[in-house]
Protein backbone atom coordinates (compact mmCIF):
# COMPACT_ATOMS: atom_id res chain seq x y z
CA UNK A 1 0.00 0.00 0.00
CA UNK A 2 1.38 3.39 -0.94
CA UNK A 3 2.08 5.77 1.92
CA UNK A 4 0.05 8.95 2.13
CA UNK A 5 1.89 12.06 1.10
CA UNK A 6 2.55 14.03 4.32
CA UNK A 7 2.61 17.28 2.32
CA UNK A 8 -0.27 17.09 -0.15
CA UNK A 9 -0.34 19.70 -2.87
CA UNK A 10 -3.62 21.69 -2.73
CA UNK A 11 -5.70 21.45 -5.85
CA UNK A 12 -6.60 24.77 -7.45
CA UNK A 13 -10.32 24.89 -8.03
CA UNK A 14 -11.50 26.21 -11.36
CA UNK A 15 -12.94 29.62 -10.69
CA UNK A 16 -11.12 29.92 -7.35
CA UNK A 17 -9.24 33.03 -6.19
CA UNK A 18 -6.05 32.15 -8.07
CA UNK A 19 -7.93 31.33 -11.25
CA UNK A 20 -9.90 34.59 -11.00
CA UNK A 21 -6.69 36.58 -10.72
CA UNK A 22 -5.24 34.87 -13.77
CA UNK A 23 -8.42 35.43 -15.75
CA UNK A 24 -8.54 39.10 -14.79
CA UNK A 25 -4.93 39.59 -15.90
CA UNK A 26 -5.77 38.00 -19.22
CA UNK A 27 -8.88 40.18 -19.46
CA UNK A 28 -6.93 43.37 -18.70
CA UNK A 29 -4.32 42.49 -21.34
CA UNK A 30 -7.10 42.01 -23.90
CA UNK A 31 -8.77 45.33 -23.02
CA UNK A 32 -5.48 47.21 -23.26
CA UNK A 33 -4.64 45.60 -26.56
CA UNK A 34 -8.10 46.49 -27.93
CA UNK A 35 -8.18 49.95 -26.30
CA UNK A 36 -8.45 52.04 -29.47
CA UNK A 37 -11.21 49.97 -31.02
CA UNK A 38 -13.26 49.57 -27.84
CA UNK A 39 -13.19 53.19 -26.71
CA UNK A 40 -14.16 54.35 -30.21
CA UNK A 41 -17.04 51.87 -30.17
CA UNK A 42 -18.10 53.11 -26.72
CA UNK A 43 -17.98 56.78 -27.74
CA UNK A 44 -20.06 55.98 -30.83
CA UNK A 45 -22.65 54.13 -28.74
CA UNK A 46 -22.86 57.09 -26.33
CA UNK A 47 -23.61 59.45 -29.20
CA UNK A 48 -26.15 57.08 -30.76
CA UNK A 49 -27.95 56.71 -27.43
CA UNK A 50 -28.11 60.53 -27.18
CA UNK A 51 -26.32 60.60 -23.85
CA UNK A 52 -24.07 63.47 -22.71
CA UNK A 53 -25.78 65.72 -25.28
CA UNK A 54 -24.44 68.79 -23.47
CA UNK A 55 -20.93 67.79 -24.57
CA UNK A 56 -19.29 67.83 -27.99
CA UNK A 57 -18.13 64.63 -29.72
CA UNK A 58 -14.53 65.58 -29.01
CA UNK A 59 -15.28 66.06 -25.31
CA UNK A 60 -17.16 62.76 -25.15
CA UNK A 61 -14.23 60.93 -26.73
CA UNK A 62 -11.73 62.55 -24.35
CA UNK A 63 -13.79 61.63 -21.30
CA UNK A 64 -14.46 58.14 -22.69
CA UNK A 65 -10.72 57.61 -23.02
CA UNK A 66 -10.08 58.68 -19.42
CA UNK A 67 -12.96 56.61 -18.01
CA UNK A 68 -11.88 53.57 -20.06
CA UNK A 69 -8.31 53.75 -18.73
CA UNK A 70 -9.54 54.15 -15.15
CA UNK A 71 -11.94 51.27 -15.66
CA UNK A 72 -9.17 48.93 -16.84
CA UNK A 73 -6.87 50.04 -14.00
CA UNK A 74 -9.53 49.10 -11.44
CA UNK A 75 -10.01 45.71 -13.08
CA UNK A 76 -6.26 45.17 -12.76
CA UNK A 77 -5.64 46.48 -9.24
CA UNK A 78 -9.04 46.27 -7.55
CA UNK A 79 -8.42 49.74 -6.04
CA UNK A 80 -11.27 52.17 -6.71
CA UNK A 81 -9.79 55.27 -5.04
CA UNK A 82 -8.36 56.73 -8.25
CA UNK A 83 -11.64 56.04 -10.04
CA UNK A 84 -13.57 57.74 -7.23
CA UNK A 85 -11.35 60.83 -7.50
CA UNK A 86 -11.77 60.92 -11.27
CA UNK A 87 -15.56 60.42 -11.01
CA UNK A 88 -15.84 63.33 -8.57
CA UNK A 89 -13.68 65.52 -10.81
CA UNK A 90 -15.75 64.55 -13.84
CA UNK A 91 -18.96 65.28 -11.96
CA UNK A 92 -17.74 68.75 -10.97
CA UNK A 93 -17.17 69.54 -14.64
CA UNK A 94 -20.28 68.05 -16.23
CA UNK A 95 -23.03 68.61 -13.64
CA UNK A 96 -23.06 72.42 -14.17
CA UNK A 97 -23.52 71.71 -17.88
CA UNK A 98 -26.78 69.88 -17.25
CA UNK A 99 -25.65 66.24 -17.37
CA UNK A 100 -28.17 64.08 -15.49
CA UNK A 101 -27.61 61.07 -13.27
CA UNK A 102 -29.32 58.67 -15.70
CA UNK A 103 -26.83 59.72 -18.40
CA UNK A 104 -23.83 58.81 -16.25
CA UNK A 105 -25.35 55.46 -15.30
CA UNK A 106 -26.23 54.93 -18.97
CA UNK A 107 -22.68 55.44 -20.25
CA UNK A 108 -21.28 53.05 -17.60
CA UNK A 109 -23.79 50.39 -18.65
CA UNK A 110 -22.88 50.96 -22.29
CA UNK A 111 -19.19 50.45 -21.52
CA UNK A 112 -20.01 47.26 -19.70
CA UNK A 113 -21.98 46.07 -22.74
CA UNK A 114 -19.18 47.00 -25.16
CA UNK A 115 -16.62 45.08 -23.11
CA UNK A 116 -18.90 42.07 -22.66
CA UNK A 117 -19.48 41.86 -26.43
CA UNK A 118 -15.73 42.00 -26.92
CA UNK A 119 -15.29 39.08 -24.55
CA UNK A 120 -17.97 37.06 -26.35
CA UNK A 121 -16.14 37.66 -29.63
CA UNK A 122 -12.76 36.68 -28.16
CA UNK A 123 -13.90 33.47 -26.45
CA UNK A 124 -16.72 32.40 -28.80
CA UNK A 125 -14.90 29.14 -29.51
CA UNK A 126 -14.49 28.30 -25.80
CA UNK A 127 -17.75 28.73 -23.91
CA UNK A 128 -16.36 27.17 -20.74
CA UNK A 129 -13.61 29.76 -20.52
CA UNK A 130 -16.02 32.52 -21.53
CA UNK A 131 -18.21 31.57 -18.57
CA UNK A 132 -15.24 31.67 -16.19
CA UNK A 133 -14.05 35.02 -17.59
CA UNK A 134 -17.50 36.52 -17.14
CA UNK A 135 -17.68 35.15 -13.59
CA UNK A 136 -14.43 36.99 -12.86
CA UNK A 137 -15.47 40.15 -14.72
CA UNK A 138 -19.04 40.65 -13.46
CA UNK A 139 -18.28 41.42 -9.76
CA UNK A 140 -15.53 43.87 -10.70
CA UNK A 141 -17.75 45.55 -13.31
CA UNK A 142 -20.59 45.88 -10.80
CA UNK A 143 -18.27 47.48 -8.26
CA UNK A 144 -16.93 49.94 -10.83
CA UNK A 145 -20.42 50.89 -11.98
CA UNK A 146 -21.69 51.49 -8.46
CA UNK A 147 -18.56 53.51 -7.60
CA UNK A 148 -19.06 55.89 -10.53
CA UNK A 149 -22.79 56.25 -9.88
CA UNK A 150 -22.39 56.89 -6.16
CA UNK A 151 -19.59 59.43 -6.72
CA UNK A 152 -21.74 61.30 -9.24
CA UNK A 153 -24.80 61.33 -6.96
CA UNK A 154 -22.74 62.51 -3.98
CA UNK A 155 -21.25 65.34 -6.03
CA UNK A 156 -24.68 66.36 -7.32
CA UNK A 157 -26.03 66.41 -3.76
CA UNK A 158 -23.08 68.54 -2.63
CA UNK A 159 -23.71 71.05 -5.42
CA UNK A 160 -27.43 71.16 -4.60
CA UNK A 161 -26.65 71.82 -0.93
CA UNK A 162 -24.31 74.66 -1.87
CA UNK A 163 -26.90 76.15 -4.20
CA UNK A 164 -29.58 75.94 -1.51
CA UNK A 165 -27.22 77.59 0.95
CA UNK A 166 -26.50 80.40 -1.52
CA UNK A 167 -30.22 80.89 -2.17
CA UNK A 168 -30.93 81.06 1.56
CA UNK A 169 -28.10 83.56 2.00
CA UNK A 170 -29.63 85.76 -0.70
CA UNK A 171 -33.15 85.36 0.68
CA UNK A 172 -32.22 86.66 4.15
CA UNK A 173 -29.71 89.50 3.63
CA UNK A 174 -28.53 91.48 6.65
CA UNK A 175 -28.02 95.01 5.31
CA UNK A 176 -26.02 97.72 7.12
CA UNK A 177 -27.66 101.04 6.21
CA UNK A 178 -26.10 103.36 8.74
CA UNK A 179 -23.47 103.07 11.42
CA UNK A 180 -24.79 100.67 14.08
CA UNK A 181 -28.06 100.12 12.14
CA UNK A 182 -29.00 96.93 10.28
CA UNK A 183 -32.04 96.04 8.21
CA UNK A 184 -33.20 92.44 7.83
CA UNK A 185 -35.95 92.15 5.20
CA UNK A 186 -37.57 88.69 5.24
CA UNK A 187 -39.51 87.58 2.16
CA UNK A 188 -41.30 84.29 1.55
CA UNK A 189 -42.10 81.30 3.72
CA UNK A 190 -39.94 80.73 6.78
CA UNK A 191 -39.39 77.11 7.76
CA UNK A 192 -37.44 75.98 10.85
CA UNK A 193 -34.21 75.54 8.86
CA UNK A 194 -34.41 79.02 7.35
CA UNK A 195 -35.36 80.46 10.76
CA UNK A 196 -32.20 79.02 12.31
CA UNK A 197 -30.08 80.35 9.48
CA UNK A 198 -31.76 83.75 9.80
CA UNK A 199 -30.82 83.89 13.47
CA UNK A 200 -27.21 82.90 12.77
CA UNK A 201 -26.84 85.51 10.04
CA UNK A 202 -28.41 88.24 12.14
CA UNK A 203 -26.29 87.56 15.21
CA UNK A 204 -23.17 87.40 13.05
CA UNK A 205 -24.14 90.71 11.43
CA UNK A 206 -24.74 92.35 14.82
CA UNK A 207 -21.32 91.29 16.05
CA UNK A 208 -19.50 92.21 12.82
CA UNK A 209 -21.12 95.65 12.49
CA UNK A 210 -21.36 96.32 16.24
CA UNK A 211 -25.00 97.12 15.59
CA UNK A 212 -27.21 98.66 18.25
CA UNK A 213 -30.53 98.59 16.38
CA UNK A 214 -31.94 96.08 13.89
CA UNK A 215 -35.06 96.66 11.81
CA UNK A 216 -36.58 93.26 10.99
CA UNK A 217 -39.22 93.67 8.28
CA UNK A 218 -41.60 90.72 7.86
CA UNK A 219 -44.05 92.36 5.48
CA UNK A 220 -43.20 89.75 2.84
CA UNK A 221 -43.87 86.74 5.09
CA UNK A 222 -47.32 85.34 4.18
CA UNK A 223 -47.65 82.94 7.12
CA UNK A 224 -45.73 81.58 10.07
CA UNK A 225 -46.45 78.58 12.27
CA UNK A 226 -46.04 78.51 16.02
CA UNK A 227 -42.59 76.91 15.88
CA UNK A 228 -41.15 79.57 13.58
CA UNK A 229 -42.93 82.38 15.43
CA UNK A 230 -41.39 81.18 18.68
CA UNK A 231 -38.00 81.08 16.95
CA UNK A 232 -38.54 84.71 15.87
CA UNK A 233 -39.08 85.70 19.47
CA UNK A 234 -35.93 83.85 20.50
CA UNK A 235 -34.02 85.71 17.78
CA UNK A 236 -35.18 89.02 19.23
CA UNK A 237 -34.05 87.92 22.70
CA UNK A 238 -30.67 86.67 21.43
CA UNK A 239 -30.08 89.99 19.67
CA UNK A 240 -30.83 91.83 22.90
CA UNK A 241 -28.18 89.74 24.66
CA UNK A 242 -25.66 91.02 22.09
CA UNK A 243 -26.67 94.59 22.88
CA UNK A 244 -28.95 95.23 19.89
CA UNK A 245 -32.59 96.28 19.95
CA UNK A 246 -34.81 94.67 17.32
CA UNK A 247 -37.67 96.63 15.79
CA UNK A 248 -40.17 94.35 14.04
CA UNK A 249 -42.08 95.93 11.17
CA UNK A 250 -44.80 94.68 8.84
CA UNK A 251 -46.47 92.47 11.44
CA UNK A 252 -49.76 91.27 9.90
CA UNK A 253 -52.87 90.57 11.99
CA UNK A 254 -52.47 86.83 11.29
CA UNK A 255 -48.86 86.79 12.50
CA UNK A 256 -49.79 88.88 15.53
CA UNK A 257 -52.53 86.36 16.37
CA UNK A 258 -50.03 83.50 16.06
CA UNK A 259 -47.67 85.23 18.50
CA UNK A 260 -50.52 85.81 20.95
CA UNK A 261 -51.64 82.18 20.67
CA UNK A 262 -48.18 80.89 21.65
CA UNK A 263 -48.15 83.19 24.66
CA UNK A 264 -45.79 85.93 23.48
CA UNK A 265 -46.19 89.21 25.30
CA UNK A 266 -46.24 91.67 22.41
CA UNK A 267 -45.63 94.52 24.81
CA UNK A 268 -42.07 93.21 25.14
CA UNK A 269 -41.54 93.43 21.39
CA UNK A 270 -40.75 96.73 19.73
CA UNK A 271 -43.11 96.76 16.74
CA UNK A 272 -43.78 99.47 14.18
CA UNK A 273 -46.33 99.40 11.38
CA UNK A 274 -44.10 99.62 8.32
CA UNK A 275 -40.46 99.64 7.26
CA UNK A 276 -40.25 103.41 6.86
CA UNK A 277 -41.57 103.90 10.38
CA UNK A 278 -39.15 101.30 11.67
CA UNK A 279 -36.17 103.08 10.14
CA UNK A 280 -37.33 106.40 11.59
CA UNK A 281 -37.69 104.79 15.04
CA UNK A 282 -34.24 103.20 14.72
CA UNK A 283 -32.67 106.55 13.78
CA UNK A 284 -34.36 108.18 16.74
CA UNK A 285 -32.94 105.55 19.09
CA UNK A 286 -29.48 106.05 17.60
CA UNK A 287 -29.72 109.82 18.00
CA UNK A 288 -29.98 110.67 14.33
CA UNK A 289 -32.08 113.69 13.46
CA UNK A 290 -33.54 114.33 10.02
CA UNK A 291 -33.05 117.93 8.95
CA UNK A 292 -34.83 119.24 5.88
CA UNK A 293 -32.44 121.09 3.59
CA UNK A 294 -33.94 124.21 1.94
CA UNK A 295 -32.16 125.05 -1.24
CA UNK A 296 -31.56 128.80 -1.51
CA UNK A 297 -32.29 130.45 -4.85
CA UNK A 298 -29.21 131.37 -6.87
CA UNK A 299 -27.92 134.89 -6.33
CA UNK A 300 -28.67 137.17 -9.27
CA UNK A 301 -25.61 138.77 -10.77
Amino acid sequence: MAEANPHPVPLQKVGGPESTAVLLRELVAHLRQSRTQLREEWARRITEAQLLTAMSKEEIFAEATAVYDNYVDVLETGAVEALQDYARNLSERIIPRGVETHEVIGIVLLLRDVLARSLFAKYRQDFDKLSRVLDAYEPAANRIGSTVAVSFVQERERIIREQQEAIRELSTPVLPVRERLLILPIIGMVDPLRARQLTEQLLRGIRTNRARVVVMDITGVPAMDATVANHLVQTVEASRLLGATVIVTGLSPELAQTLVNIGVDLSKMNTVGDLQGGIEEAERQLGYRVVQMIEEPPVQA
